[in-house]
Order: C-alpha cells, then sequence, then structure tokens
C-alpha cells in the first residue's frame, strides 16, 4: 500500500474513532442535556453539534473544486442553540460526518497534495485535512467533557477508566499474544 492511500485510510479511522465518541456521549444525554451551559459564554452540546456540522457541510462539499467556506454557510447561526430535539440533534450530527467520510473516501492518493481554497486561502488537501481533524478533536473533546459534567457519577466511561490503566495495558497484551 502506498503511503498516500496508508494516510488516508489511518485519518479515516482516526475520524470515525472520533465521532464514535461523540455518538456514545450524545448517545448518554436527554433531550434537555444536549442544552445544558456552564454560563453564557459557553456553548452546549447542540450548538457544537450544530458548528461541527455546518463546518463540514461546508469545508467538504465539493471539497477540491469550490471554496470550504460555502455562501451558504451562516457560521454565526450555528452559535443559536434552536435544535429542538436529541432526534434532530443526530440528524445535523450524521449530516455533517456523512460529508466528511464520503469526501474523505472519494479521495486518492494523488489529490493529496493539489491545492485547495478554504476562506481564499490555498492549502494543501492534506493541510486542510489535518487542519479539520484537530478542529474536530477539540470540539469532541468538549462535547465529552460537557457530558462527564452533566452525568457525573451517571457517566459511562469511554476510555480507560481512572486507576485502571495497568488493567488494560494487561488485558491489551495478553490480546496481542494470544489472537
Amino acid at each position: 500500500m502506498s503511503i498516500g492511500n496508508e494516510y488516508l485510510k489511518i485519518v479515516i479511522k482516526r475520524l470515525k474513532s472520533l465521532k464514535d465518541l461523540g455518538d456514545k456521549t450524545i448517545e448518554q444525554l436527554s433531550d434537555q442535556e444536549i442544552h445544558w451551559t456552564y454560563n453564557e459564554e459557553s456553548n452546549s452540546v447542540a450548538i457544537i453539534v450544530k458548528h461541527m456540522s455546518g463546518n463540514m457541510v461546508s469545508r467538504w462539499t465539493e471539497f477540491l473544486t469550490s471554496d470550504g467556506e460555502k455562501d451558504y454557510r451562516n457560521r454565526d447561526d450555528e452559535f443559536v442553540d434552536d435544535i429542538t430535539s436529541k432526534y434532530d440533534l443526530l440528524i445535523v450530527w450524521e449530516r455533517g460526518w456523512k460529508t466528511l467520510l464520503s469526501a474523505l473516501s472519494n479521495l486518492k492518493e494523488d489529490d493529496l497534495l493539489k491545492q485547495i481554497t478554504i476562506r481564499g486561502e490555498q492549502h494543501s488537501v492534506i493541510d486542510a485535512i489535518e487542519r479539520q481533524v484537530a478542529h474536530y478533536a477539540y470540539h469532541v473533546g468538549q462535547i465529552v467533557y460537557l457530558g462527564k459534567q452533566m452525568k457525573n457519577d451517571f457517566w459511562q466511561n469511554l476510555s480507560i477508566p481512572k486507576g485502571k490503566s495497568q488493567t488494560y495495558l494487561k488485558e491489551m497484551i495478553e490480546k496481542q499474544q494470544n489472537p
């Protein structure tokens, strides 16, 4: 496998892992909890999802042939919490991820060094991908953090629980040695 194709495979895998963290957090939240904010300057899960989806749809629609900041995108509106239910939130969430993952799945190794435009600024496709991976990881981290804050003792852990690192490491080593 070529380096470029391996890179695309890894990026898609990492992004799906981020989506999974968001999915598992949102699954734990109620219709009311998706709107919770710490204070007036904070964003709710609903707002973060709306912003991420708006970004994904804008950036990854016609990714190679048009500016990543589409005329139809109203970024400021993404920070208005008008999602009415968790069901509606999931529709917005899935739309963004579907757009992103479809665009990446259609990229070829030769596309990686092409130049694309975001807000009139030139980027290589690799740079644009890395920029967005960092952006999405940042926001998924916020979603997970908000979920932990709201659920507190009822939070269902998404990674290695505190105090269980050695047990987890031992299990992983055993799994690798005895497939």
